[in-house]
């Protein structure tokens, strides 16, 4: 079976941990261990999150001296997919000898005339005072926007329409290798009208639904959606809250609206499942396969029925 596993932020850094090399370097070596059952039976394609070591470069790029300008985000994204890439890696060899390990540093095709480029909407860097928020985006160009800390810069999140290197992915599959890819959602990237040459924007992609898109993409089999909760939670924070263990993607998607940031999560849970939720869903509805969401040391029991929230289609597929 070919699965593509969507790796949460959370399996790199845990909540509140300072993102040290050494903390990282452990935390990996639990996420090789929770998919090493699953990569000895299936081909595997891991993709991951970014978002402290992204927040951590750009905090760095832009109090950097030496710099006219900060790095670009697309840049930046990269970067980050091979830091956290080759961990994954070295990690991943070690549960699984003999295997071909590989990571692939993958661009993100996105529209140019995407809606979110108007309507940025992702926090990313560092927190500012409102003075040298307003100081940098006037000095960049930079949307800033204030949350409950602070100012942080806000960036478009444009939806992912192709991986750029799928095929590249595919053969790699087929020669029995592990691939490490589409890190952070991938590079965001357009193509140039007239001669379509690829050019990074800054921007994010959203890193579960650029997995879906990457897992319809190879035509694979189960989107595996891993974070640190068990399950999705229908009426999330009321008295009538329940696990979701089976669902459809309209029965799923239904729910949401109803659903506040955090669910599925504890009630100091940081990271929306609605993104996840809708990854999950688009990839059931546009192959008739299967999807789950559920907790990262429980992968092998969640692709087997045990564990997690399962998502299949509405319908027999025919």
């Amino acid at each position: 079976m070919r699965i593509v596993v969507a790796l949460g932020g959370n399996a790199l850094l845990h909540r509140g941990e300072r993102p040290d090399a050494d903390v990282q370097r452990t935390n990996i070596v639990r996420v090789a261990t929770a998919l090493a059952a699953l990569a000895h039976d299936h081909e595997l394609v891991v993709t991951h999150g970014n978002a402290p070591q992204l927040d951590l470069l750009a905090a760095q790029s832009t109090a950097d001296a030496a710099l006219s300008a900060p790095y670009p985000l697309d840049l930046l994204g990269a970067q980050t997919q091979g830091m956290i890439g080759t961990l994954l890696v070295r990690a991943l060899r070690d549960v699984v000898p003999g295997r071909r390990v590989v990571t692939l540093v993958t661009h993100t095709r996105v529209g140019v005339d995407d809606p979110a480029f108007d309507h940025p909407t992702e926090l990313v860097g560092p927190i500012y005072p409102e003075k040298p928020a307003r100081f940098l985006a006037a000095k960049y160009g930079w949307h800033m926007a204030e949350d409950r800390h602070g100012w942080r810069r806000v960036v478009p999140a444009p939806s992912p329409e192709r991986i750029v290197e799928s095929d590249t992915v595919r053969v790699l599959l087929e020669m029995g290798t592990l691939v490490v890819c589409a890190g952070g959602g991938g590079v965001p990237v357009v193509a140039d009208r007239t001669t379509g040459a690829l050019h990074g924007v800054d921007a994010v992609v959203d890193k579960d639904l650029a997995a879906a898109r990457l897992a319809e993409d190879l035509k694979a089999d189960f989107l595996l959606v891993l974070t640190d909760v068990p399950n999705v939670y229908a009426d999330y924070g009321t008295p009538d809250q329940r696990p979701v263990l089976d669902t459809t993607p309209a029965e799923l998607l239904d729910a949401f609206p109803h659903c506040p940031e955090g669910v599925g999560g504890t009630p100091n849970s940081q990271e929306s499942m609605g993104p996840k939720a809708e990854a999950a869903a688009r990839f059931v509805e546009n192959t008739g396969q299967l999807a789950a969401i559920g907790a990262l040391d429980a992968a092998y029991e969640i692709v087997h029925g045990r564990s997690g929230t399962l998502v299949r289609p509405d319908l027999p597929v025919a």
